[in-house]
C-alpha cells in the first residue's frame, strides 16, 4: 500500500494554526439581525387575515377593502399575502416555529404574558417571576446583547432600536454600554449626518400617537442610517405598531401594521445584502414577545387571564441556518431565542448564562 510522507511536526503545527486562524477569520464576519413584531399573534402568521375579525366589530373601517387586500380563499394565500417576505423568503430558506397545529407550538415560560416579562425572556434566556410590570426599572439579568459587546470582535458594535421607551431598562443601557434608542424623541448619535438631521426634524414635528412608543416607519428609518453609518455586527430592531392597533382594536391597521412591518424588514434586508459587511454572512430573526386572545372579545388583549396569549413563534434565515421550512413535531419557547442568537454568531451565551434555554433546535448547521 502507497503511504503519503509523513509532515514534520513543525509543518503540522504551523497547519493547525494557520486553519485555526481562517476559522477566526471567518466567523469574525457573521452578523445577527434580530427584529420583534410586538404582540403579534401566531394566528396570522400562519394563516393569515381572520375572515371573522374582518368585521366592524373589530374595528374594521372598511370591510370590502380590508377583505381585497388581504382575504383569501386558503391559508397558505393568505398568510404570503399579508407577510410575503416572511414565507417567500425566510421560511423558504429556513425555518419558523410556532404553529400549534403542527405539534409545534412555541410558548412562553414566564407567567404574564405582557412586554416586560417576554423581553426579558427573549433576552437574558428565562423567566424571572420578580420582572413583574412594564415599569421603568433597569433589568438585574445579563442579556445577549449585553454579553456579545464584552466579546472583542463585537465590542461597540452592538445597538438596539426601538419604538418602545421602556427599551433602555431592558436592556440596562446603564450597564451594558450598548447603542440603544427607544421611543418617541430624536436620536443621538453625534455627529449627526445630513439625514440623520432630517428625520429628527420630522420626529420632533410629528404627531405623536402613542405616549412612550415610536410609530415604526421612523424608528425603521432611524435603524437605515446606523446600519450605514455604524455597520452594527448585531442589531436588535424592535416594532410596537401591531400591538397598539390591537389593544386599539383596529384590526385593520393591525393587519396593516403587520404587512407594512415585513415590507419594511424587507428592505432592510436588501440593504443589508448590498453592503459587503453583511452579504451572505447575517443572520435574521424574527419572532414577538407575547401572543393575544383568541376571540373577538379578547383577541385586543394578553396577560395573565388571557388564554391564547402565552402562544408565541419565531423565524430564522441565514447562512448556518438550515432551510427547513415550518418545523412540525417540536415544541420551543421564547427563552430559547438568546442563546440562538448567541449561536448564530458562534458564541456560547449560555456558558456566561448557565440558566439560560438551550439554542432553538436545528437552526445552527455547518
Amino acid at each position: 500500500m502507497r503511504c503519503h510522507p509523513r509532515l514534520p511536526l513543525v509543518v503540522l503545527t504551523t497547519l493547525a494554526l494557520l486553519l485555526i486562524r481562517l476559522s477566526v477569520s471567518a466567523s469574525a464576519q457573521d452578523n445577527v439581525v434580530y427584529v420583534v413584531l410586538d404582540g403579534f399573534r401566531w394566528q396570522e402568521v400562519f394563516t393569515g387575515a381572520e375572515e371573522r375579525f374582518i368585521t366592524p366589530d373589530t374595528g374594521v373601517k372598511n370591510v370590502n377593502g380590508i377583505r381585497e387586500r388581504f382575504w383569501r380563499d386558503t391559508p397558505e394565500a393568505r398568510r404570503e399575502t399579508l407577510m410575503p417576505f416572511l414565507w417567500q423568503t425566510i421560511v423558504k430558506n429556513g425555518q419558523i416555529f410556532g404553529d400549534p397545529t403542527c405539534g409545534a407550538a412555541a410558548r412562553l415560560t414566564n407567567s404574564f404574558k405582557f412586554s416586560y416579562p417576554g423581553y426579558n425572556e427573549m433576552f437574558v434566556g428565562f423567566a424571572d417571576e420578580q420582572i413583574d410590570s412594564n415599569n421603568k426599572f433597569n433589568n438585574p439579568n445579563i442579556n445577549v446583547l449585553e454579553f456579545l459587546n464584552t466579546r472583542d470582535r463585537f465590542k461597540g458594535r452592538v445597538a438596539a432600536l426601538a419604538t418602545w421607551d421602556v427599551f433602555p431598562f431592558i436592556l440596562n443601557q446603564e450597564r451594558s454600554g450598548i447603542f440603544v434608542h427607544a421611543g418617541t424623541g430624536p436620536i443621538v448619535d453625534e455627529p449627526l449626518n445630513e439625514r440623520q438631521m432630517l428625520l429628527n426634524h420630522a420626529i420632533n414635528n410629528a404627531l405623536v400617537l402613542w405616549e412612550g412608543n415610536q410609530i415604526d416607519v421612523f424608528t425603521v428609518e432611524l435603524t437605515r442610517d446606523y446600519i450605514l453609518k455604524h455597520k452594527p455586527k448585531a442589531l436588535f430592531l424592535g416594532l410596537g405598531e401591531t400591538d397598539e392597533w390591537g389593544h386599539g382594536r383596529r384590526y385593520d391597521l393591525y393587519l396593516h401594521a403587520a404587512n407594512k412591518a415585513d415590507r419594511q424588514i424587507q428592505e432592510l434586508w436588501e440593504l443589508l445584502q448590498s453592503m459587503p459587511e453583511y452579504k451572505d454572512n447575517t443572520s435574521l430573526i424574527i419572532s414577538t414577545d407575547h401572543g393575544r386572545g383568541e376571540n373577538l372579545s379578547d383577541w385586543t388583549s394578553h396577560g395573565k387571564e388571557i388564554v391564547g396569549a402565552e402562544f408565541v413563534w419565531m423565524a430564522v434565515m441565514g447562512p448556518k441556518t438550515p432551510a427547513l421550512g415550518i418545523r412540525e413535531n417540536v415544541e420551543v419557547t421564547q427563552s430559547q431565542i438568546a442563546a440562538t442568537i448567541a449561536q448564530l454568531v458562534g458564541e456560547d451565551f449560555r456558558a456566561a448564562v448557565p440558566q439560560a434555554a438551550e439554542p432553538l433546535p436545528g437552526v445552527w448547521g455547518e
